[in-house]
């Protein structure tokens, strides 16, 4: 793997772990919520359940996306996803900064009054939807990426599927071990979350000019996604936002730190 190709697979994983960080905040914010009602030690099984839910789905549907990757139609979904989830949170910072409170006191509502084993199933499926969530992105991303050409899995190359693996291990990690720091990161540098979303914003345009340059499609010269000229728009833009996102969100932190 060249110096060039080795850093555009370890920017996207960059990426996806920042974003599964994100994920995994909101996670715990909602899973927190939801098993608040139970005694302390039902809580820890509520969740441990939940994680191990969570762990299954994702690797699971891991493979069955593999089979489907190389559909023109499965990346055009793909790259609509990563524009959906981007603008969607765009436009609710732009309406509301209490998301995460309306959405943990949803799951608050919601869970209120639930046995265990009820409660148990509520968090399996906050889990899956949030595992779909995940996946999605991950898969997403990782279509974005060139081919190693080493080895397939499915219709997948090898090194895309390793990033994906990668990503959902470190989504699970950061869900069992980091979500707390995350919580805190983000309170801290609110800012951080709309860069990291802007970032999936522009990935998605990237795997909309790759679907459009399908052989199947041909919408665009199929050498485009692939040529110098678009990869240097594609990186000069993406560091463009990832700098600007970071020394807004830091001078934003240390103004409210001031007050």
């Amino acid at each position: 793997m060249d110096a060039a190709l080795l850093l555009e697979y370890g920017w996207v994983l960059l990426i996806l772990i920042g974003l599964e960080g994100i994920l995994a905040a909101d996670n715990a914010v909602v899973m927190a919520v939801m098993v608040k009602h139970l005694p302390p030690e039902q809580r820890k099984k509520a969740l441990f359940y939940g994680l191990f839910g969570a762990f299954v789905f994702r690797f699971a549907s891991l493979f069955l996306i593999a089979i489907l990757i190389d559909v023109w139609q499965v990346q055009a979904i793909g790259a609509a996803y990563l524009l959906y989830i981007s603008i969607s949170h765009v436009v609710k910072q732009i309406r509301s900064k209490n998301n995460d409170t309306v959405e943990a006191d949803e799951a608050e509502k919601s869970a209120k009054g639930s046995g265990f084993w009820m409660t148990v199933l509520k968090v399996e499926l906050a889990d899956i939807a949030f595992a779909v969530d995940s996946m999605l992105a991950a898969v997403a991303l990782a279509l974005t990426l060139p081919a190693v050409g080493a080895f397939e899995i499915g219709g997948m190359d090898g090194g895309q599927f390793i990033v994906i693996f990668l990503g959902g291990l470190i989504g699970l990690i950061i869900m069992r071990f980091a979500a707390h720091w995350f919580v805190k990161l983000l309170g801290k540098y609110p800012l951080l979350e709309t860069t990291a979303f802007l970032i999936v914003g522009w990935v998605g345009v990237k795997l909309a000019v790759l679907t459009l340059g399908h052989p199947n499609v041909q919408l665009i010269d199929t050498h485009f996604p692939h040529s110098t000229e678009w990869k240097i728009i594609f990186w000069s833009v993406l560091v463009l936002i990832a700098g600007g996102g970071y020394v807004l969100a830091k001078r934003k932190g240390q103004e409210s730190s001031a007050h």
